[in-house]
């Protein structure tokens, strides 16, 4: 019997044993495939992610060959004949094998200042036969906190790529070489702060000498361009080699291209269009343009500290209270969302139109889009159309932050209050206060100093971080817009005037495919038709929506002309029309008679592209002039966007109910005569 009780113990100690062994053994394995199957692991936890963003459609879609339908996103057929073009024109040398010198550089600022900067800085760098150091990016590598496996240019851009591109136009290198490392350290070697658009004789003059000299100079630019946008015609070819460094060598990191591709693909998994809609409103092109009042709220008071701290730095002239409603009325400020969304819906968009929302955080936070939201459902954002987990596999593996925590007020010691107990004298006498706490503001500890304090404390080390993410989130954002059907600016510059996030992205797209619909409605206009009816906003008449529907798809064009000659010269990425384009001939209009030009080649003359595309760019279909015609003289009085408009009022709005089916009737009857 014994022996029996032993050997059955000995079995269940073995039977333990390779239980135990076997369960490491699985947790090795599991260990392996984590290591090793990242990628796949990643496509299936985005397969069968359930997102935030639960659309919602009509059942009914519009017919793609509906006159309707083209109007709100068929191509505009007066700028189809626009390709992008900008390869060399002429005769265009090699880097020349001597080399002037090193040209290092550091670039301040936001996402659209950087994308900026690194065009001219290219273009400096062939002006004056120099070897380009790979740009360091201040707003990544100044701030704590993010990841150390990205490195300044690569946190943000792909660094092969850009150094494989522009082999042909100039020498790049990823860093100095050591003795010249050294220098810079020792900050021996010059410095230029460079103004903002400086002439190119500016850098013959200033700069080429001193670059011979020393053999490298440091260039710090910090206003978002370092050379004019309007080159002499003698230096054309420096205009085309800037768009080729913007749309076509700097790509960002491939795990953010890849994420930027993933939303898209969301967005267009419906199979319906969408509109990108970019609201301008940061803090700083709000105090720029003096546009405090539009808040009512602490938002108001740091607009106004802004425009105080940006008058003290001559960034801008004026005073520091401005009557905001007249800077409305001058076309100044941003269109707000709600603007923004009667604007889409008067001019036919439903009710369920897909709208993305780029161009980083909205100042005066979500509670700004709750409007639009109102207006539209389907209103989205790269947070609803990704996960937590996957935005921050593109940070790169970072530390943790105390600060990511709001900490408590650090309670007294224990052994201060003894002390301070005992030396407080005869009772009854009071004891005294407790020892200073360290001065804690507001949890979101970014706008809690304004009721206490004339100066903005210093960024933590959060802060700054979330500075740094702020680029990738609008890298993000930007791969969208550019792709969107439609593109819809709230502002068109940033906070020093010059022009912004929104105005890239028209650039960009006007070069890629100038045909594709992006609205640039004159502010100043659209204040004026909205305040028409501000009563009665939801509840728009005839006339009025005709009016609206009228400038909208004017914009198209006379905003693009409009850009032509007032933007253009402060930024050719917003604006690359003709250095950067070429006319597609189209046989219709060779045919034509040259006495009666058609509307077509009038716009081209205003914009001022002259240049014929090369031969193998003639193959691509054209369609004709009578479709191109129908496409642009459909009727702005359509009745099915009318009843769209309304029947949104009468949904979501409590008067909605007085619009009753006659006078709906009455109204299409109205518009079928063809009255304006």
């Amino acid at each position: 019997m014994k022996e029996g009780k032993a050997f059955l113990k000995s079995k269940m100690k073995w039977v333990g044993l390779v239980g135990l062994v076997l369960s490491v053994f699985s947790l090795f394995v599991h260990f392996l495939l984590a290591r090793f199957t990242e990628d796949g692991f990643s496509e299936y936890q985005s397969s069968i992610t359930i997102f935030s963003w639960r659309p919602v459609f009509e059942a009914t879609d519009l017919s793609r060959t509906s006159p309707l339908y083209r109007r709100l996103w068929g191509p505009v057929g007066q700028l189809e004949s626009l390709q992008p073009h900008a390869n060399t024109k002429g005769y265009y040398a090699d880097p020349g094998a001597q080399s002037s010198g090193y040209i290092f550089v550091r670039i301040q600022g936001g996402f659209h200042e950087i994308r900026s900067s690194i065009c001219d800085v290219v273009a400096v760098s062939r002006f004056l036969n120099a070897t380009l150091v790979v740009p360091e990016i201040q707003q990544t590598t100044s701030k704590k906190g993010i990841s150390s496996q990205f490195k300044s240019f690569a946190y943000l851009y792909n660094e092969e790529t850009f150094m494989a591109a522009l082999a042909k136009d100039v020498n790049i290198v990823k860093t100095l070489p050591k003795s010249l490392k050294s220098a810079r350290r020792n900050k021996e070697i010059p410095v230029f702060r460079v103004p903002y658009a400086a002439s190119p004789y500016y850098y013959l003059h200033n700069v080429l000498p001193i670059l011979i000299k020393h053999s490298v100079v440091e260039l710090v630019v910090s206003d978002g361009g370092c050379l004019q946008a309007i080159l002499p015609p003698d230096l054309e070819e420096y205009q085309s080699l800037r768009c080729r460094v913007a749309f076509h060598a700097l790509r960002f990191r491939q795990d953010v291209q890849d994420l930027a591709t993933n939303i898209l693909h969301r967005l267009r998994a419906p199979g319906r269009p969408f509109i990108a809609f970019d609201p301008g409103m940061t803090r700083d092109a709000l105090a720029y343009h003096g546009c405090s009042e539009l808040f009512q709220d602490v938002h108001a008071e740091l607009i106004q500290h802004r425009r105080a701290w940006m008058r003290k730095r001559g960034i801008i002239k004026g005073q520091l209270s401005v009557n905001s409603a007249k800077q409305r009325l001058k076309g100044s400020c941003p269109l707000t969302p709600e603007e923004v969304g009667i604007l889409l819906r008067a001019y036919g968009y439903s009710w369920d139109t897909i709208i993305y929302v780029s161009g980083g955080e909205v100042f005066g936070g979500q509670r700004t889009l709750i409007p639009l939201h109102g207006l539209f459902e389907n209103v989205v954002d790269r947070t609803s159309l990704s996960t937590s987990w996957e935005l921050s596999r593109i940070y790169g593996r970072e530390a943790n932050l105390d600060e990511s925590y709001p900490r408590a007020p650090p309670s007294a010691q224990v052994e201060t209050k003894l002390d301070a107990w005992k030396n407080s004298g005869p009772r009854p006498r009071p004891l005294p206060p407790p020892p200073a706490r360290p001065k804690t503001y507001n949890i979101e500890g970014w706008w809690g100093w304004v009721a206490e304090s004339d100066n903005e404390p210093e960024s933590t080390v959060v802060e700054l971080r979330t500075n740094a993410h702020k680029l990738l989130w609008e890298a993000i954002d930007y791969t969208v817009a550019v792709e969107a059907d439609v593109f819809i600016p709230g502002l068109d510059s940033d906070g020093k005037g010059h022009p912004n996030f929104a105005s890239l992205v028209m650039g960009h797209r006007l070069y890629q495919s100038a045909a594709s619909k992006t609205y640039r409605p004159d502010r100043k206009e659209v204040v004026r038709l909205l305040d028409q009816i501000h009563g009665h906003i939801y509840h728009a008449n005839h006339s009025w929506l005709t009016s609206i529907r009228r400038h909208m798809r004017s914009s198209l064009i006379d905003g693009l002309i409009e850009a032509s000659n007032k933007s253009k010269s402060s930024s050719l990425l917003s604006h690359p029309v003709p250095e950067c384009s070429c006319l597609r001939p189209n046989p219709s209009e060779t045919l034509s008679n040259a006495s009666t030009p058609s509307v077509h080649l009038q716009v081209h003359a205003a914009l001022g592209v002259v240049h014929r595309c090369p031969a193998w760019m003639d193959g691509e279909k054209n369609l004709s002039s009578n479709e191109k015609d129908n496409e642009e003289d459909i009727d702005e009085n359509d009745p099915s966007s009318s009843r769209l408009f309304l029947q949104h009022a009468g949904s979501h709005d409590a008067g909605g109910e007085d619009i009753n089916l006659k006078e709906e009737s009455q109204f299409e009857d109205q518009e079928e005569d063809g009255g304006d």
